[in-house]
């Protein structure tokens, strides 16, 4: 694995809210190897986001803003199963 997709691993891991490590973290390990470079930028534009605000937009229980509604946020909430 090559160094960039190790970092992003590691931070989608260690988040700092356990429900996040396992939302994010989950998705990653499964599909880090699969991201194209421009999913891998939309997912370190998530990681600098905030705990609550990732937490919320992935569940649902807030609309996700228009910077990070792309087709990787649709493809995170599908793989946890969230709305």
């Amino acid at each position: 694995m090559d160094p960039r997709r190790k970092r992003i691993l590691y931070r989608s891991q260690h988040q700092g809210m356990k429900e996040n490590d396992i939302l994010l973290g989950g998705f990653t390990a499964v599909h880090v190897g699969d991201l194209e470079d421009s999913q891998l930028d939309q997912l370190e534009a998530l990681l600098d986001e905030g705990d609550n605000d990732l937490y919320n937009w992935i569940t649902g229980k807030t609309p996700v803003p228009l910077t990070h509604d792309h087709d990787l946020m649709a493809w995170l909430k599908k793989f946890n199963n969230c709305p």
